[in-house]
């Protein structure tokens, strides 16, 4: 990659990392489900009227959107309203590498790598001993939201294995599109939406970054790289996503990184690079948007 381009790669890293501590302060001003539907109608309206019909079937669309917009993200917004931490939710998160791996190899019959089975070990063991650490301190429900949330990007990704999106920004606008009126009748039916009559800047302005910048600036720049380079050249800078998560987490909210998280969180990100760093390099590569799209966005 250029010099240019790897500042973009890692800025797109740093964007979402950065996320879930804007995710964290925005779920302080709305209650989860409303804050997920208002981010998703944001970054629908006014990009659908610009990023023409789908491209690919309906019920792939429809599919997406209800598990990724709507279950990945209810899970994932609920835990952190729940008091789990931002920076280790951004690395918890990345386990949807290890479902991925494993609902591929029972819907789509893809037989994993041993170099991908080995990686798989490292980053459930790393798991393990972050919800040990984690549970000694406090409840575990934050935790398995997370591990949740997880699961279901596992399965929009299997999901998005078969729509094969050829254009990645136009397919994560409309997919927000249907993910936002369940959203809005979940909300209605289950929260306290009085929120909707207090907005202030700090509301509007993780709404916005959340949005515009973590969903549509983030995905089309990542998307852009994607056309230009093999997804094995793009897809590691992926895996930086936590490391600015954690970080941004410790220097804005004050959240404690225990050394024995920091060591696991580390053994999760040497599990989930192995793969990628070991993956033989071919003249052209099949993009797969299951294993190339951090689960920061």
């Amino acid at each position: 990659m250029s010099p240019r381009h790897v500042l973009l790669a890692l800025l797109v890293a740093v964007i979402w990392g950065f996320n879930f501590v804007v995710l964290k302060i925005g779920l302080g001003e709305f209650p989860p489900l409303l804050f997920s539907a208002l981010r998703f109608l944001a970054a629908a309206v006014p990009a659908i009227f610009f990023v023409g019909r789908p491209t690919v079937p309906w019920r792939w669309i429809i599919a997406v959107g209800l598990v990724l917009g709507v279950a990945k993200f209810s899970f994932m917004f609920i835990a952190l309203s729940a008091g789990m931490p931002a920076g280790l939710s951004s690395l918890v998160l990345q386990s949807q590498v290890i479902f991925t791996v494993l609902f591929a190899a029972v819907v789509l019959r893809e037989r994993p790598r041993p170099v991908q089975i080995t990686g798989t070990a490292l980053a459930v063991a790393g798991i393990g001993v972050i919800a040990w650490d984690y549970g000694k301190s406090s409840p575990l429900l934050g935790f398995l939201l997370v591990i949740a949330a997880a699961v279901c990007f596992g399965v929009a990704n299997v999901l998005m294995r078969y729509a094969r999106p050829p254009d990645a920004l136009q397919f994560m606008v409309w997919v927000s599109a249907v993910a936002v009126l369940p959203l809005f009748a979940l909300s209605f039916l289950t929260e306290d939406v009085s929120a909707l009559g207090r907005l202030n800047w700090t509301g509007v302005g993780a709404l916005a970054y959340v949005s515009w910048i973590s969903t549509l600036l983030a995905f089309g720049l990542w998307g852009f790289l994607l056309r230009r380079y093999e997804g094995s050249v793009v897809a590691p800078y992926g895996l930086l996503v936590p490391v600015f998560g954690m970080f941004s987490a410790w220097a804005f909210l004050g959240e404690d990184l225990t050394v024995l998280r920091a060591a696991a969180g580390g053994l999760v990100l040497l599990g989930l690079a192995i793969p990628q760093l070991t993956a033989r390099r071919a003249a052209r590569t099949e993009v797969r948007p299951e294993l190339l799209v951090p689960a920061g966005r």
